[in-house]
């Protein structure tokens, strides 16, 4: 696969002023409008075509694929109805190569009369986006001068602004019953905390879904145990804004000392200071510790020291000393820590002051610098008596954390009265109106099911969930797509897959872009994808990314092995996670379970810093999980056609506890060439039920036996 081409610098330089001004939207006490697309899917019209493959439809469908071309001949245009009168306020164009030299951008009420909203006689093809204004139903690109011999060609014609027409949804609002706010005198907080736990402790796949927020100030003797689908976070800028003197733990007494499914919840921007000194979060997948300061040590193991699978740090500071103890593997990025000890598998640190030295196999340690790229979570605060949420700028190179040394944090704020307070009960129409209303969305602990695709077409959107909140697609659809678009932030929620197969559960951009997007890419962090397990879930993919320069940091997606509705057939989904888009990265990707291939990477340039994975287990047979030729399929699958792809600390188990005999060929798959590269992979057979023959390839010692050691490669090729 070719590189794809970039854009010039100041297409560049205009699209990330573009994503900016639409997320910074000046603050009020109510919802204002922002430019949304107007264009995609309505009727367009053209005065010719090259053939039936190039319609004039072709340019405002969205799909970067597909394409209008007119006949080889002056002047051409193409025109759209937008259906109503609107105020507009931009026009993007996406030529192919045949692009104009010469046009015009045209403005008409009634499709007859035109008057000229911009015009140029020096087009440079490529991405062109045009600031205009003007009110108009009709928009028109009139094209005068061809710049080649060929006609004139758009993948997309598109068109923003405003239609002010229609009811108006409010924006900001109250959170509902199941966001439970304290501050320092807020009497019986204890007993709050204990009743919720007590109701969601082993509650794994229950309706129940919760967020504590604490507000500014110092909070004494407070035990905040955590269990399923709840949340705990505090309310300031910073997280030494708002103290704990007491513990936020997590343990494994429900399920009898072993940590491996304390799943689904989440600690962020806090500081505590634990009791005994030492803070315990005994996690496994999808429980993200964040932006918390520990003024002590981290137990990251349960009481007795049983077994845990997790798990995922990110700008956090831990004065004292982390003990993983009998966690298999485990992920920090950005954080500062007093230390690190002992490592089951894979231990991996990118950006991580204080982290052990990079020591795999033995110590597991896997220790980058910096990371690459990373962009913070965006976070729920209170500015005064304001709620707003905070998105972090994108850091390059980032080592530490992106809070702390008096320094205020990078990043803009963004009033809750810009958001669409999204509470258990509302359909998908109207969350996308919202989001095409020109809100972003906040979406409270709850269960949402949707009969629709949730559409996430406008740049800079916000889309942050609390407590856990879980959006289940009905009748098959694709829970939520994010357009070609900059700058769109998700975060916090769980997508949990509906009885009726869906295509995908997540689509991140339109197949076939060509966009970049490096200066203001999108962010899925801390959303989770689940396949089965709370009743019968069918999917063929669970999370796919086709936007260039996405970063998915933090996710689990998982094809369930206990539960309701599990079962080879039953809960089937073939593929976790298929990333399409060029320079994608992936910090701390956890995929496991799906019946063929978990991980499929067919884009450029693809870096995943930590991955860990378990084949499925209820493969009922060898057979089940042939692979042409091939033993099973693997874990992670870089495509034959990519020239470039690298990735550090990758594991993959099985257990396969149907048939114990199955043997899987290897966990990793890709093409050998210089530009491919894996540091420290590892593969593991869990008591000997199934065995690997080789780590990538045909490359790396068998397992066997029934001792959990793994086999290890330490750079590949």
């Amino acid at each position: 696969m070719p590189p794809r081409p970039r854009p010039s610098l100041a297409a560049a330089l205009a699209a990330a002023l573009v994503a900016a001004l639409l997320v910074l939207l000046p603050g009020s006490t109510t919802a204002q409008a922002a430019p949304v697309l107007l264009s995609q899917g309505r009727p367009a019209t053209a005065s010719s075509t090259e053939g039936a493959g190039t319609p004039a439809s072709a340019a405002v469908d969205g799909d970067n694929g597909t394409r209008w071309s007119s006949q080889f001949a002056d002047p051409q245009w193409i025109q759209v109805d937008l259906g109503a009168t609107a105020q507009l306020s931009q026009v993007v164009l996406r030529w192919e190569t045949a692009h104009a030299r010469a046009y015009r951008i045209e403005l008409s009420t009634d499709g007859s009369n035109w008057t000229t909203a911009h015009s140029t006689t020096a087009g440079t093809g490529g991405v062109q986006t045009l600031d205009i204004t003007g009110t108009a139903r009709h928009v028109r690109v009139y094209g005068t001068e061809r710049a080649t011999a060929w006609g004139y060609s758009l993948w997309e014609f598109q068109v923003y602004g405003t239609t002010g027409t229609g009811p108006t949804l409010p924006g900001g609002g109250d959170l509902g019953p199941n966001v439970i706010v304290f501050d320092p005198s807020t009497p019986g907080i204890q007993a709050r905390l204990d009743q919720v736990f007590q109701q969601q402790e082993s509650a794994q796949f229950g309706s129940g879904r919760y967020q504590f927020l604490f507000k500014p100030g110092t909070y004494n003797g407070l035990n905040a145990q955590i269990g399923f689908y709840t949340s705990i976070s505090g309310l300031g800028l910073s997280p030494d804004d708002t103290t704990i003197n007491g513990d936020v733990t997590v343990d494994a007494g429900w399920f009898n000392g072993n940590a491996t499914q304390n799943f689904w919840r989440s600690a962020e921007n806090l500081a505590l200071n634990p009791v005994n000194g030492t803070d315990r979060w005994a996690v496994s997948q999808a429980a993200p510790f964040r932006r918390m300061h520990v003024k002590g040590g981290l137990n990251l193991a349960p009481n007795g020291y049983g077994w845990a699978s997790g798990g995922y740090i990110a700008d956090s500071k831990i004065d004292g000393q982390v003990g993983n103890y009998s966690q298999q593997q485990w992920y920090t990025r950005d954080s500062s820590i007093g230390g690190w000890s002992n490592g089951v598998w894979n231990q991996v640190f990118s950006g991580t002051q204080g982290a052990p030295a990079q020591g795999f196999p033995n110590p597991p340690y896997t220790t980058l610098d910096t990371t690459p790229v990373s962009r913070e979570k965006p976070f729920l605060y209170l500015d005064g008596s304001e709620y707003k949420v905070f998105v972090p700028a994108k850091r390059v190179n980032a080592r530490g954390t992106s809070w702390g040394n008096g320094t205020a944090p990078q990043g803009s704020s963004i009033p809750l009265s810009q958001f669409y307070v999204v509470r258990p009960g509302a359909s998908a129409a109207t969350i996308n109106q919202a989001v095409t209303q020109g809100l972003h969305l906040l979406f409270t602990p709850g269960v949402y099911h949707v009969d629709r695709t949730i559409q996430v077409n406008r740049p800079g959107t916000v889309v942050l969930g609390l407590g856990l909140a879980t959006i289940v697609p009905d009748n098959g659809v694709t829970a939520m797509k994010v357009g070609d678009v900059d700058g769109v932030r998700l975060a916090g929620f769980l997508i949990d897959a509906g009885p009726v197969n869906s295509p995908s559960l997540l689509e991140i951009g339109p197949a076939g872009t060509t966009t970049d997007h490096a200066a203001d890419p999108t962010t899925v962090q801390d959303v989770f994808i689940r396949v089965g397990g709370a009743g019968p879930g069918r999917a063929t993919v669970g999370m796919v990314v086709n936007n260039h320069d996405t970063i998915v940091d933090h996710t689990w997606i998982w094809r369930a092995d206990h539960g309701d509705g599990v079962g080879w057939e039953t809960n089937r989904s073939d593929y976790g996670f298929r990333v399409n888009g060029d320079d994608v990265l992936a910090t701390g990707l956890f995929v496991e379970h799906f019946n063929k291939y978990d991980v499929q990477w067919n884009g450029e340039r693809g870096r995943t810093i930590f991955f860990q994975n378990e084949k499925a287990y209820d493969a009922p047979n060898q057979a089940a999980i042939q692979n042409g030729s091939i033993k099973g399929y693997a874990a992670y699958q870089v495509a034959d056609s990519v020239d470039v792809h690298e990735g550090w600390g990758l594991g993959s188990y099985c257990y396969y506890n149907v048939d114990p005999t199955i043997r899987q060929e290897h966990g990793f798959q890709a093409p050998v060439r210089p530009g491919v590269r894996f540091h420290d992979l590892l593969v593991v057979s869990l008591g000997g039920n199934g065995q690997y023959e080789h780590v990538i390839n045909g490359t790396g010692a068998p397992t066997s036996g029934t001792s959990t050691v793994p086999s290890t490669i330490v750079s590949f090729p």
